[in-house]
C-alpha cells in the first residue's frame, strides 16, 4: 500500500501519490486547490491512473505522518523545518 509491489503500480502506491501531491504543492494551498492541481497533473500524465479523493486523502495523511507537509493557518505547505 505504501510502497509499490508486483500487484500495485508505483503511481497507485501512497509513495507515488504523495510524490505527485508534493510536486504540485509549490505554495501554501487549501486541500481543494491541492486536489485540483493533483487531478490536473494526473490528467496530463498519461501513465498515471485515476485516483479517488479517498486515496488522495490517504496520500495527504501519509505525507503528514512522515512530516513532509504541515498545516499552517488552514493551508497545506511543504514542511521545511527538520
Amino acid at each position: 500500500m505504501i510502497l509499490p509491489d508486483k500487484h500495485l503500480a508505483e503511481d497507485r502506491s501512497l509513495l507515488g501519490v504523495g510524490a505527485d501531491i508534493l510536486a504540485g504543492l509549490d505554495h501554501a494551498s487549501t486541500v481543494s486547490e491541492t486536489w485540483d492541481r493533483f487531478v490536473e497533473r494526473r490528467t496530463h500524465n498519461t501513465l498515471g491512473q485515476p485516483v479517488t479523493f479517498d486515496w488522495f486523502a490517504k496520500g495527504l495523511t501519509f505525507l503528514f505522518a512522515i512530516k513532509a507537509i504541515a498545516v499552517r493557518d488552514g493551508l497545506l505547505e511543504v514542511e521545511t523545518e527538520r
